[in-house]
């Protein structure tokens, strides 16, 4: 992953190499790779086969990456120290050269519908949100998890997207957003029963999951392991706005639930409103979500559809979705428009939105309006949105093109 400096370190790199010590870039490229300013790295985001190498190299058995997993992940625990069934030798010698990071939370809000969003700072000092949509009919609900800090996709009713890429962020950084989602609702250890308030993780926060798969692949992974956070893969659904390459293989290395971020039933207007469009035609994009692993009755994929007032909302734009996806297994979920500052959009009316979810549901698709949450705390779907600002020109690792401005100031959506 490149690391991306920070306009201090880059103006203050020539003072600080003619000091003794670590200079401030050395702090941010440290930040990057999962390090604390003084060097030690953190194990939150380790896969077990890094555990056990790691662990190897000190001379330790596989029976304590069992033991440390279980406190990790199991257990919660934020300090090496609190390991207390591992020997003070070993736990000496670990904190040396490692630690258990959370990134510091600096605004936590609640909605008056008990939607609850946290900002997120991680080291070099890049923030991301996240929320918890609580289920309005049960006592669970779902951690909206962000996958990047801005977004490249700058599709034109979001407001994420408003905010240009900064860069990927790492395993550790994408799980620890649901560690301390749990930390803050007191679910440690793991709930033994299964009956847990935060039942299920949507990858549908800031970002596009699979411009930065391997990282989202592999804090999943850790989500989803039996001895560990252990959600159910059925559980958890990646939103993606139509990278095709990526998508089968989402299927066959997760298994998890899918959800296309559509918008559009034809290319026309998708290439207006998401410019991906245009490198993923809707051909393209349909082709491999009938080819998606796990695709069945009992776990449709989800096409998300966002209801612009005047623009994607008429009764032939929903005869041509049902054309759309002839042969996909799938359900729509209509979102009304969540306004945010600056956009030009309007939210189709009401009653104008039920009556395109009855036109689709004659023609044989599923299409519950999903009613916006946490509108009150710019929580909603398409609202979220950090000051992390983009630093340089250039492409981050594994993601899409990231041309623009060298340094853009951005609204924080608190």
């Amino acid at each position: 992953m490149t690391d991306v400096l920070t306009e201090n370190a880059t103006t203050n790199a020539a003072a600080a190499n003619s000091q003794s010590g670590p200079t401030l870039t050395d702090f941010v490229t440290r930040a990057a790779n999962g390090q604390a300013a003084d060097g030690r790295r953190d194990l939150v985001g380790l896969s077990r086969d890094q555990l056990t190498e790691l662990l190897g190299e000190m001379g330790e058995s596989k029976f304590r990456v069992k033991q440390m997993w279980n406190w990790i992940y199991n257990r919660g625990v934020k300090d090496i120290e609190d390991m207390t069934n591992i020997s003070k030798k070993l736990r000496d010698r670990l904190s040396q050269d490692f630690y258990i990071g959370r990134p510091v939370l600096t605004a936590d809000q609640k909605s008056s519908d008990d939607t609850h969003k946290w900002l997120m700072k991680f080291h070099d000092g890049n923030e991301a949100e996240t929320v918890y949509i609580p289920d309005r009919n049960e006592d669970r609900g779902a951690v909206c998890i962000s996958s990047q800090v801005g977004c490249t996709l700058t599709c034109k009713f979001c407001h994420t997207g408003t905010q240009l890429l900064v860069r990927n962020l790492t395993p550790g950084e994408i799980i620890s957003q649901f560690m301390v989602a749990r930390d803050s609702y007191g679910e440690w250890p793991t709930p033994a029963n299964g009956i847990r308030r935060l039942s299920n993780i949507v990858m549908m926060g800031m970002g596009e999951p699979l411009f930065n798969y391997e990282n989202v692949r592999e804090a999943l992974k850790i989500a989803m392991d039996g001895e560990g956070i252990s959600i159910s893969r059925r559980r958890v659904t990646l939103s993606t706005s139509g990278v095709v390459p990526e998508i089968v293989r989402c299927g066959e290395e997760l298994g998890v639930g899918l959800a296309i971020s559509l918008h559009a039933p034809d290319d026309d207007l998708r290439n207006e409103i998401m410019p991906i469009n245009k490198k993923y035609p809707l051909k393209e994009l349909m082709d491999a979500c009938r080819h998606y692993p796990g695709m069945s009755n009992s776990r449709p994929i989800t096409m998300e559809y966002v209801m612009l007032k005047g623009v994607n909302d008429k009764p032939e734009h929903a005869r041509a979705l049902a054309k759309l996806v002839k042969g996909v297994h799938c359900k729509f979920n209509l979102i009304p428009f969540n306004k945010w500052p600056g956009s030009d959009y309007e939210c189709t009316p009401t009653n104008d939105i039920k009556k395109f979810a009855h036109t689709l549901l004659e023609l044989g698709y599923e299409a519950p309006i999903r009613w916006p949450r946490g509108r009150d705390i710019l929580a909603a779907c398409g609202q979220l949105k950090s000051e992390s600002q983009r630093q340089r020109k250039s492409r981050v690792g594994g993601c899409g093109n990231a041309s623009g401005d060298e340094s853009t100031n951005v609204v924080a959506a608190q």
